[in-house]
């Protein structure tokens, strides 16, 4: 019976002990995982990238492309982020949205700019599209939605088109969960304080969408990627409220002025 009960014990020792090594071991280290998934979701960006501007007219205007860059620019270099992961495209469309893509790829219609009162709105906005990419929620949106094997497909050749499109329609026309919102809020209002642009624009253009019933219709895009935009309004001025003693626009007048004009050129 001694010996039963010492086995027992020996067992259960062996067993939490592999379990404590187990639980030590970094598993997307071991197997490479972390850069699997950096290159899938390269390849993936790329795709929907490439089969995007084939049905949108992409801006190539040196000014406006220049004044967006130097959005991204700011909003980067004061917030640590390596600004060769984020790629800006300017798509000439009346639709009020901007999205984050696979592979840092942020796209920002002409729509957008002529619905913000300022350059500093319009920061706000970009501000919360890098926050999706930063914060990885572009990726976990699409793994929820449409699958790993799917978005894996898409890499490797094999009946990928369906998939890219369907990924394409996500991420220009879905919204993500409350939780990922409330996440990209509050971190592009960190992104904005360091960059000393006033996040209270975010807010403002918030409160613009949730309140112009008049107008309404012409955010219907930006309305339904992005629900709830009065409390999310409220709970940016929250947050942010006394974190931000001295800001500067996000553009100069006349650059502003430049971006506006040629923004659907």
């Amino acid at each position: 019976m001694k010996k039963i009960i010492f086995q027992f014990f020996v067992l259960v020792a062996l067993f939490f002990g592999l379990w404590f090594l187990l639980s030590n071991i970094n598993w997307m280290t071991a197997f490479k995982v972390e850069k699997l998934t950096d290159d899938t979701e390269k390849k993936i960006g790329k795709a929907v990238w490439d089969l995007y501007k084939k049905t949108e007219k992409e801006n190539k205007d040196e000014k406006a492309v220049n004044a967006l860059d130097s959005i991204v620019d700011k909003i980067c270099t004061k917030n640590n982020i390596n600004r060769e992961t984020i790629k800006v495209h300017l798509i000439i469309k009346d639709d009020i949205n901007a999205f984050a893509m696979p592979g840092g790829h942020l796209v920002v219609y002409s729509g957008l700019i002529k619905a913000s009162d300022n350059a500093d709105e319009l920061a706000g906005v970009m501000a919360h599209e890098i926050s999706h990419i930063e914060l990885g929620h572009v990726m976990k949106k699409l793994i929820k939605e449409v699958g790993l094997s799917v978005l894996v497909s898409m890499t490797s050749g094999n009946g990928g088109g369906e998939a890219i499109k369907q990924v394409s329609k996500i991420l220009s026309s879905s919204a993500f969960d409350r939780k990922l919102e409330k996440e990209a809020d509050i971190s592009a209002v960190e992104y904005l304080i360091n960059a000393k642009i006033n996040p209270e624009s975010l807010a403002e253009f918030l409160y613009k969408l949730s309140e112009n019933k008049e107008e309404q219709s012409a955010y219907e895009t930006w309305l339904s990627t992005h629900p709830d935009s009065k409390k999310r309004a409220e709970y940016i001025l929250a947050y942010s409220k006394d974190k931000l003693t001295k800001s500067e626009p996000a553009l100069s007048e006349s650059t502003w002025k430049n971006l506006v004009q040629n923004a659907s050129e």
